[in-house]
């Protein structure tokens, strides 16, 4: 018999990372864990993500901008982003407070870093539909942390 060892949050994120439902598969929670994984699949193969993500990578941008349904895409973000949180809420100390913050602004700024990807070059590079909202979460992180510690600061001491 195996011993069961519950998730650290680094590690919850980092596998809800790999594939959206598995930190839940891991934790145990199988119901919600093949829910994310089918969510993960059903937008991943309807967007062609995962062609757009080849292109990408070997530098034909503007060829993922055109495999990519961006219809399908749009709700990738959100998706990713809330299995992340609860990847990490359901492995987080039960005093962490507003801990949502950081995934929400982050699935916001993806959204719109997909919206505007077709119409951006940085430095006259095309980051495309890939790159450019894998950037866009930068800021979202940065947003997210910066109202929960306002927030905290505020209401929480």
């Amino acid at each position: 018999m195996a011993i069961k060892k519950k998730l650290t949050k680094l590690e919850a994120v980092m596998w809800s990372i790999a594939l959206p439902g598995f930190a839940q598969l891991l934790n145990g929670n199988l119901i919600k864990g093949i829910f994310f994984v089918i969510l993960e699949f059903l937008v991943n193969v309807n967007s062609n993500f995962n062609k757009g993500i080849m292109y990408s990578f070997l530098g034909e941008t503007e060829k993922a901008m055109y495999v990519i349904d961006y219809q399908w895409l749009m709700f990738y973000p959100c998706l990713y982003m809330f299995a992340m949180w609860d990847a990490y809420r359901s492995v987080m100390p039960e005093d962490e407070k507003i801990t949502f913050l950081p995934f929400v602004f982050s699935a916001y700024f993806v959204t719109v870093g997909l919206m505007i990807s077709p119409k951006v070059k940085l430095f006259g590079l095309f980051p495309g539909p890939v790159f450019l909202p894998m950037l866009f979460v930068i800021p979202g992180v940065l947003t997210g942390f910066l109202i929960r510690s306002l927030l905290l600061k505020l209401y929480y001491n």
